[in-house]
């Protein structure tokens, strides 16, 4: 199922920039950036899905130090507009490093919401797997619908869950099967996964063996 290689070091390479032309102006995407430019530019006040915007600055800044942390930005006017994450998996999750190792996990991808509509995010996660960059590794994104902008953005949980697929399928996250109990919480939640070219066997196959791990006794 999946195309795996030798492990590489893929830690912080810097990706292609990229500007693009919108109708409200030249936004510029690139990182991963420092907790220094992070806090460097004023973060937008329509990035509130997950928690106040000076909050969620601090959080964006954490993540930038963290090993394997990474941060892409979405740049217009010295203001973050948008933004994507990636992290090791928590501890606690059955994906942790010490588990899993290789892995990161997609946090969270945000548009201001005075940005949105404007492909803002595709352009984000393009700039992010540009270049090879997350080629050795397995990415997962954990989607969970109450995390999800249902009002903001005005669609049904299902619509959001189609948004979101359709998006991550553009970089080559596929919707993948497991017995993780907090996807199983609700039919909407899903668990995204790539497996990078460079990922090698070994990691390949201790990923899958966690994607099912309560096994029942008849």
């Amino acid at each position: 199922m999946w195309k795996v290689g030798v492990m590489i070091t893929a830690v912080n390479v810097l990706r292609t920039p990229r500007i693009i032309q919108t109708e409200r102006g030249n936004v510029t995407i690139f990182g991963p950036v420092t907790a220094e430019e992070v806090l460097r530019y004023a973060l937008d006040e329509g990035l509130s899905a997950f928690r106040p915007p000076k909050e969620q600055q601090k959080a964006l800044a954490e993540i930038a130090v963290l090993p394997e942390g990474q941060v892409i930005v979405a740049i217009h006017d010295e203001r973050i507009i948008g933004y994507v994450t990636f992290h090791r998996p928590e501890e606690f999750e059955r994906w942790a490093h010490n588990q899993v190792p290789g892995m990161l996990e997609l946090g969270a991808i945000e548009t201001s919401k005075q940005w949105r509509g404007l492909h803002i995010s595709s352009h984000l996660l393009e700039v992010a797997f540009g270049g090879g960059a997350l080629d050795a590794y397995v990415i997962i994104a954990t989607e969970y619908y109450w995390h999800w902008d249902l009002k903001g953005t005005g669609l049904s949980v299902w619509e959001y869950q189609k948004f979101l697929e359709s998006l991550f399928n553009r970089v080559g996250l596929r919707r993948v099967g497991t017995d993780e109990p907090d996807i199983l919480a609700h039919p909407a939640n899903m668990l995204m996964a790539r497996v990078g070219p460079l990922v090698p066997q070994d990691t390949v196959l201790l990923f899958e063996e966690s994607l099912y791990q309560n096994r029942w006794m008849f």
